[in-house]
């Protein structure tokens, strides 16, 4: 077998820390170092990045903090020799470095395999022309769009295709240089800054306002294929996935949706063989069951990262596994060790990804959101509803906020406006308009995010304003009886609004700060009261376990979670 032959690999990393492209693929390169040491394979690393777990002691056998560029990497391989190189770990800037290698023949001329996907399938993902063609080949959708090397070839595609349209930079991650033009002068602007970064612009019909929706898939050699994870994004088509608040696995979806996205994935992985995992990003008309492929990331990304976190199946030690040649059916659950690597996981709960901005820290930066990346990271929840997911996830992003609601009073001098052009401050916009009597149907048409979701954040303003009914609850606990006011609090309707704001994500503190106790004591007894109404009603939270067969197996990838369900 392949994989017996191979003695030492080298893994590209991911270059320098940058938004967009850096330590988000950390945990794809540990991942995969780990699979490389499992099999006694001798792991050379080049990776600029210190503060990084694969650049940790032990993780790699020998480790280069050099630039991940061509000349680096082939003084590397001159020294070291390796059999084999993996491209896929490191994002957009390992693939690059890869192609470039490859197109020059310097894994040729030193003997070097590259290991999974091959190097002609990583290009007909990323040259657009040749993406196209090859989708074209089986009868796949994807967005009308032309590839121009000049300002003058993108004027002529723009009218050609009519505005409005989107520029993307080829061969860039996280958006760079991307963005949407309505009218001639935002066009010439824009080309300008997307040939800043690639010699190849693509011009495209904007499809703004559909909804985006991306399946992690995994193929082995032997053309056996699974799709471990779909994922649906808050907002619609037009603002980066990286900016984007994600939900896993998709909510709106009909099955027939579901299951008619899923095949077409299937189809794109096999049609153009690649080996390993794969992203695949669609475009999805809310109003029919039109679609269009937006792009296929022959690599680990960083939905990767948060698929396999959501769901407790390690993608890049499975894909670095079959890289090396073996199959899914030869490979066990790193997390269960006695299920087969060959299933696709069931999710019973909710995890939702919110990116966080530090754009505070510089001056001038344009707080709108697009196509672009800006974010300069994110935190991941799981709950058993997505208002509990969400609200847990709203806490955790640094941006002093309790959640969707009862948060310090944010200032939006219009709201309507506020709406239409999202910023990083969107899903707080949305929170404000609900609390202000904007309905569902009105948000949703300056917003165009799903009405499923708008319901949601509509059902926590719902509890959260049935909170505010019972402002006395303060007055009460302090001249009843302890006995008596226990009664009180075990009164049906009581006892059922205090476990549905814990179900539905309240912390307690949100909670005291809505029945007024924040107005009688100090911030934290609030909650520490709140705290001791809950024990009296013995509403108090359960511990659940991704992938619960792990007990015994503590991995990377196991999560433990609190619920109220």
């Amino acid at each position: 077998m392949e994989k017996k032959k191979i003695k030492t690999v080298l893994l590209l990393g991911s270059g320098a820390l940058k938004i967009g492209q850096a330590g988000e693929f950390d945990y794809s390169g540990a991942q995969a170092l780990k699979a490389l040491k499992e099999e006694g394979i001798h792991s050379i690393l080049i990776n600029p990045n210190i503060a990084t777990v694969q650049t940790s002691k032990d993780v790699a056998d020998t480790v280069y903090f050099q630039p991940v560029t061509p000349e680096f990497v082939e003084r590397v391989i001159e020294k070291e020799r390796p059999d084999g190189i993996l491209l896929s770990f490191g994002g957009q800037t390992a693939l690059n470095c890869g192609v470039e290698l490859y197109g020059k023949g310097i894994l040729e001329k030193y003997g070097v395999k590259v290991l999974g996907t091959p190097v002609q399938a990583i290009i007909d993902t990323e040259d657009r022309d040749l993406f196209v063609k090859r989708l074209d080949e089986i009868g796949v959708k994807t967005i009308k769009s032309e590839a121009c090397s000049t300002v003058e070839e993108v004027q002529k595609a723009a009218h050609e295709l009519g505005f409005p349209v989107i520029l993307r930079a080829a061969y860039a991650l996280g958006g760079l240089g991307s963005g949407f033009c309505d009218n001639e002068e935002e066009l010439l602007a824009q080309a300008e800054e997307a040939f800043s970064f690639s010699p190849q612009v693509l011009v495209e019909k904007s499809l703004k306002g559909w909804k985006e929706i991306e399946y992690e898939v995994v193929r082995d050699q032997y053309d056996n294929c699974i799709t471990v994870c779909n994922m649906e994004n808050f907002d619609p088509l037009g603002i980066h996935t990286g900016e984007s608040i994600v939900v896993a696995p998709s909510q709106t979806l009909t099955n027939s949706e579901y299951h008619k996205l899923r095949a077409l994935a299937i189809k794109i992985i096999r049609h153009i063989g690649i080996v390993g995992e794969c992203n695949v990003q669609y475009a999805l008309d809310p109003n029919s069951e039109d679609y269009r492929v937006i792009e296929v990331n022959a690599r680990l990304s960083r939905s990767s990262a948060l698929a396999s976190k959501a769901t407790g199946y390690p993608l890049a030690f499975v894909a670095a596994k079959l890289g090396l040649g073996y199959g899914l059916f030869d490979l066990k659950n790193s997390v269960t060790k006695t299920t087969s690597a060959f299933f696709e996981p069931a999710l019973d709960y909710v995890v939702v990804k919110i990116p966080r901005w530090d754009l505070t820290k510089f001056h001038g930066v344009k707080r709108q959101l697009g196509s672009s990346m800006k974010s300069v990271g994110e935190v991941m929840a799981i709950g058993r509803t997505f208002e509990e997911a969400l609200q847990k996830g709203l806490r955790m992003i640094g941006q002093g906020m309790h959640g969707f609601v009862e948060n310090h009073e944010i200032k939006i001098a219009d709201i309507a406006t506020s709406l239409r052009e999202p910023t990083d401050m969107r899903v707080f916009v949305v929170s404000k308009a609900l609390q202000m009597g904007y309905s569902v149907e009105q948000i949703h048409q300056l917003t165009k995010i799903d009405r499923w979701f708008l319901e949601k954040l509509k059902h926590i303003v719902n509890i959260d304003e049935q909170l505010h009914e019972y402002a006395h609850l303060s007055e009460v606990s302090e001249f009843m009886e302890p006995s008596e006011f226990k009664e009180y609090l075990q009164s049906p309707e009581v006892a059922l609004l205090l476990r549905a704001a814990k179900v539905y994500g309240f912390s307690d503190f949100q909670i005291g700060r809505a029945v007024g106790l924040e107005h009688r004591m100090k911030m934290e007894q609030a909650g520490l009261t709140i705290r001791k109404w809950r024990k009296m009603l013995g509403l108090v939270p359960t511990v659940n376990q991704i992938d619960t067969l792990a007990a015994e197996y503590p991995a990377q990838t196991n999560y433990l979670y609190l619920s109220y369900l």
